[in-house]
């Protein structure tokens, strides 16, 4: 886990950085784009409001990290082993455990809310490529 440019971050940092994570907003626009410098500028002006002074780049690095760690502690779960585990678990897990489900069902319910031409044509693209 690379540390945050010498600053560890502690328990109510990264509570808050999941708090901002959690905004459906958020997970919205980090699920849309690889290029997310503004997105984590936004994330870093919201911790400044409760008194934590990151920029963009350290949120950016925890997100990711705590992500990774996320996996890896989820598949070791999957996997039947118990020994993973790490603090944030839960709180993670509640944004990050259900979005392969979400976005499975959120495609369907998408392709159900188009007419049926645009569901045609795209399959037929999909297709092709």
């Amino acid at each position: 886990v690379a540390n945050e440019g010498g600053k560890h971050w502690t328990v109510n940092e990264v509570r808050a950085l999941i708090r901002i994570w959690s905004d459906k907003n958020i997970q919205q626009q980090l699920e849309g784009t690889v290029r997310n410098k503004r997105i984590f500028e936004q994330v870093a002006a919201r911790l400044q409001k409760f008194g934590i002074d990151r920029d963009w780049k350290q949120c950016r690095t925890k997100y990711k990290n705590l992500k990774h760690e996320y996996r890896s502690a989820k598949s070791a779960q999957d996997s039947g082993s118990t020994s993973k585990c790490m603090k944030f678990f839960n709180e993670l897990d509640a944004i990050l455990g259900h979005s392969t489900m979400e976005q499975a069902s959120k495609s369907d319910n998408d392709e159900s809310e188009r007419p049926p031409e645009w569901t045609e044509a795209k399959s037929e693209k999909d297709s092709i490529g």
